[in-house]
């Protein structure tokens, strides 16, 4: 029986026309002056942190403390005015979904796992009217490292229910390889979407439990009772 069921946001939950990356890309170029910062980072499955270190790398830009924090500052009002302007929406099957899990008869605890910083994360589901349908979470202001945040969101679902977890009690789902590699890593059953910038084809190798091309293809109650 599934206890805890994470989800990823980008590509998992909503469809958001890039907002981050266009948000991302606006900081670099008002506030660190250079015009194509995006071209050559990829965004799918990593993490904020990851992806602004590797922005600042390539163009010799200190990593510090100080230019994160001034960075994910601009960041997060730009996310909030991109989501506003740019077309989005929730995608097939989430509602269901969410409504379903705690319609079972032993409801889990339903979490984020995101590479999102908490407050970007914040922004895009209240955005959609998502952000009060999970009870916890782990963002990447816990961990550059998605492996990590998977262990760390485990880890706080764990301490709601009162229990340790084995990994089979736990559910992940996301859209991308990395989704799929950090479900592994804390052992955890995985449902991979096609509702990302990956189709089904592409994540069947990676050998997920179950494969969809949206959420409407599989009920909660098939994975989870």
């Amino acid at each position: 029986m599934i206890r805890l069921v994470l989800f990823d946001i980008d590509g998992t939950l909503i469809h958001t026309s890039g907002a981050g990356e266009k948000a991302f890309a606006r900081v670099f170029s008002n506030f660190f002056g250079i015009a194509d910062g995006t071209e050559k980072l990829k965004f799918a499955g990593r993490t904020d942190a990851s992806i602004l270190r590797e922005f600042f790398v390539h163009n010799a830009i200190e990593p510090s403390p100080e230019n994160m924090e001034q960075f994910f500052d601009a960041y997060v009002f730009l996310l909030e005015h991109m989501l506003q302007t740019l077309p989005g929406t929730v995608h097939p099957g989430v509602s269901t979904w969410l409504n379903d899990l705690r319609a079972l008869p032993h409801p889990p605890v339903i979490g984020l796992l995101t590479g999102n910083i908490r407050l970007g994360a914040e922004i895009k589901l209240r955005r959609f009217h998502l952000w009060g349908e999970f009870a916890t979470g782990a963002f990447a202001d816990d961990s550059s490292e998605r492996n990590e945040i998977a262990a760390i969101a485990k880890r706080r679902g764990e301490h709601l229910l009162g229990k340790k977890l084995r990994g089979d009690e736990v559910l992940v789902i996301g859209d991308t390889p990395l989704d799929i590699a950090c479900a592994r890593a804390i052992g955890a059953k995985v449902l991979a979407v096609g509702t990302g910038m990956y189709r089904p084809k592409d994540l069947l190798p990676l050998e997920p439990d179950w494969a969809v091309i949206n959420l409407e293809q599989l009920s909660a109650h098939e994975v989870c009772a």
